[in-house]
C-alpha cells in the first residue's frame, strides 16, 4: 500500500511540473545565441486595418523567446484551416542555436507560428518547414496591443461618424463602452 501511494505522489509531482504548453524540443530557448529581426512589422492580404494595423503591431526578440518557449506543434490542415484566426499582421526573425542549427521563424499576434531549418546563405534546407500555436503568445501579444485596438476602433468610429453612418458623439460613447469592455 505504502508503495502505491508513493507511486501515486510521484505521478502527481510529474504531472504539476509539465507545462501545458510544451516547447519544441527541437528548437531549445537555452541553446540559442543569436536572435535578428529580419521583418519587425509586415502586412498580408488578410490586413483589415480597421481591426487593427500592422505598422502597431513589432516583432521583438523578447517575443521569439517566448514564442520558443510556448510553442505547440499543429498539422498543416489546421495551420491553414478556414477557422484559424487572422490578423494579417507578422513578424520575422532568424535563430541561431549553439549547435549551429539556423531556423527562420514567423510569427503572428494570434499566436499561429511557422519555422524552416536554413543554411548559413539563408538558403532553406530540406527539413521541413513546421506549423505551431502559441495561446500564451497571443495573450501576451494582444494584452500589449490594448492600445493599438483602442486606435483601430477610434479610426473605425470616426470614419463611420464622418459617414453619417451613425450620430454625432456616438462614436464617442462606443469608444468609452468598448475600452472598458477590455
Amino acid at each position: 500500500m505504502i508503495r502505491i501511494s508513493t507511486l501515486f505522489m510521484a505521478l502527481v509531482a510529474v504531472v504539476t511540473t509539465v507545462p501545458v504548453q510544451a516547447a519544441d524540443k527541437r528548437y531549445p530557448v537555452s541553446s540559442v545565441t543569436r536572435i535578428e529581426i529580419v521583418e519587425p512589422s509586415s502586412a498580408t492580404a488578410w490586413e483589415n486595418k480597421d481591426f487593427l494595423d500592422c505598422s502597431d503591431v513589432i516583432l521583438t526578440e523578447e517575443d521569439v523567446r517566448y514564442a520558443l518557449q510556448h510553442i505547440r506543434r499543429v498539422s498543416r490542415k489546421s495551420y491553414f484551416s478556414e477557422y484559424t484566426e487572422r490578423t494579417g499582421c507578422s513578424g520575422g526573425a532568424s535563430v541561431t542555436f549553439k549547435n549551429g542549427k539556423i531556423i527562420v521563424i514567423g510569427i503572428e499576434p494570434t499566436g499561429r507560428i511557422n519555422l524552416f531549418e536554413v543554411d548559413e546563405k539563408l538558403e532553406p534546407t530540406k527539413a521541413p518547414e513546421r506549423f505551431y500555436e502559441c495561446q500564451p503568445c497571443k495573450d501576451r501579444k494582444m494584452a500589449l496591443l490594448k492600445d493599438a485596438l483602442d486606435r483601430a476602433d477610434e479610426r473605425r468610429l470616426r470614419k463611420l461618424e464622418a459617414q453619417g453612418k451613425i450620430p454625432p458623439g456616438e462614436a464617442e460613447r462606443r469608444l468609452k463602452n468598448l475600452r472598458a469592455s477590455r
